[in-house]
């Protein structure tokens, strides 16, 4: 009956040692609700495999790796890794009994003996005896707090890549408006050298040769602006790679390179797997399990705490004596010391904590509601510029045929050549704007994939 009701004391001083905490309370959906056809539901492709090849693109397989390799902020992350593992095992040695030595030679003059010599080797233990738990709430907080920061790398190094693909698409973007300001420039020159020729032998208004002036005027001017987002973007990329600012050549081709085919299915599994392998969730999730054993850690400071304390060796007059063999002499002794009255301290600093693990909760629920937002934005995404660039496709096809025609009617006569400048000013104008939707399209694939928490890759 003893045995029962000592064994029930320590059931309920061990509860009492756990301060009661919420766990985190998300609801999960069971789909997406903008799931479309351009999403695969099913693994298509092999896990492992990198979700930034789904594009084709070598040049840009090479820019990310090579950012993964020698971005100085991925190594920052790697760093933490190693410090927050070296916190783990302070706080586990922290715990463990503690051996030392001293080894003391003294020697003390006395009349009419001479010099009384002095030798002693005492080895000593230390041990702080974890009696409700603390040492293993105090080893949890550190797995969890490296587990955060491995984590932490892996988000580095997913917003890493997908920084360096939006970059090298938006790059290629601004490319293809400078070919297309430069190649329409070349175009209006030779159309105004034809206008002022007609305008010289009296086929044509006054007007005529100066509004064609001002088109080519228009993209000259679009031709310098391009060229310094080109140009700023390739120094971006430099800061992205971990290299110094250099002068490159844009690996860019023409319009026709993006290709929506082009683009792998991207399977984006069930809504319940996002917690898993999204990077920021599973970091706030580790954060979340550091600080509710930090507020356990806590808890067990207000309880009494176990020291044991042995000490011994061996003393002699003369060093020769000290290494024949001298009897060791041990003593041990041991304190249970437990806190009275600290002035609120000790209870503040679990209330503080308690607190801390509460924000956490917080910060984790906001991550995971966000997350699903992210995914669900990007589906609405591609699923309606989908559509859109379409239509802006066959509008640019259209205002190809309307130029063509406006032009051939103004150079028969039945046409002003204000007719050809709005023709040519709507061409350029849709030529731009689908040039930016296709892009466009490849930057909402990687923010999916960036959402998903990197496609289709294992979590760790």
């Amino acid at each position: 009956m003893k045995t029962k009701i000592l064994a029930m004391g320590c059931m309920l001083l061990a509860a009492a040692c756990s301060p009661r905490l919420n766990p985190p309370q998300v609801e999960i959906p069971q789909h997406y609700i903008h799931r479309n056809d351009i999403v695969a539901t099913a693994d298509g492709i092999a896990d492992g495999k990198m979700w930034w090849t789904i594009f084709g693109d070598t040049t840009l397989n090479r820019l990310i790796e090579k950012a993964l390799d020698k971005n100085h902020e991925v190594e920052e992350a790697a760093l933490r890794i190693g410090q927050a593992r070296a916190q783990w095992q302070i706080t586990r040695a922290a715990f463990l009994p503690q051996i030392g030595m001293a080894v003391e030679a003294e020697g003390e003059y006395t009349t009419p003996l001479g010099v009384e010599q002095t030798y002693s080797v005492t080895p000593t233990i230390d041990w702080e005896v974890s009696l409700f738990g603390a040492l293993r709430q105090s080893k949890r907080m550190a797995r969890a707090q490296v587990a955060a920061t491995q984590w932490a790398l892996e988000g580095v190094r997913l917003s890493l890549a997908a920084e360096v693909a939006t970059l090298y698409y938006t790059m290629a973007e601004y490319q293809h408006h400078l070919d297309i300001a430069q190649r329409t420039t070349e175009l209006r020159q030779a159309s105004a050298a034809l206008i002022d020729s007609m305008f010289r032998y009296g086929m044509s208004g006054g007007v005529a040769p100066e509004q064609a002036r001002s088109l080519v005027y228009t993209s000259q001017a679009d031709i310098s602006k391009y060229r310094q987002a080109v140009e700023q973007s390739r120094l971006s990329m430099n800061v992205l790679l971990g290299e110094l600012p250099e002068k490159g050549v844009a690996h860019t081709t023409g319009e026709e390179s993006f290709d929506e085919a082009r683009i792998a299915p991207i399977p984006i599994g069930l809504p319940s797997e996002l917690l898993r392998r999204r990077p920021d969730i599973m970091e706030a999730h580790f954060r979340v399990e550091a600080a509710a054993a930090k507020a356990g850690v806590a808890r067990r400071m207000r309880f009494p705490s176990l020291s044991l304390t042995t000490k011994g060796g061996m003393e002699s007059s003369s060093l020769k004596k000290l290494v024949q063999g001298q009897e060791w002499t041990w003593d041990v002794a041991g304190s249970l010391t437990a806190p009275l009255f600290a002035f609120g301290k000790l209870k503040a600093q679990e209330r503080a904590a308690v607190t801390e693990y509460e924000i956490t909760v917080s910060q984790y629920q906001s991550t995971v509601i966000n997350a699903f937002a992210e995914v669900e934005k990007a589906l609405v995404a591609i699923s309606t510029q989908r559509e859109e660039c379409r239509m802006i496709k066959a509008l640019t096809q259209t205002n190809y045929r309307i130029a063509g025609m406006a032009e051939a009617l103004y150079r028969s006569g039945f046409s002003s050549y204000l007719d050809v400048i709005d023709a040519q000013r709507n061409l350029y104008t849709t030529r731009m704007q689908y040039t930016n939707l296709m892009v466009q399209q490849y930057i909402n694939y990687i923010t999916l994939i960036k959402a998903l928490g990197g496609g289709w890759e294992k979590a760790q």
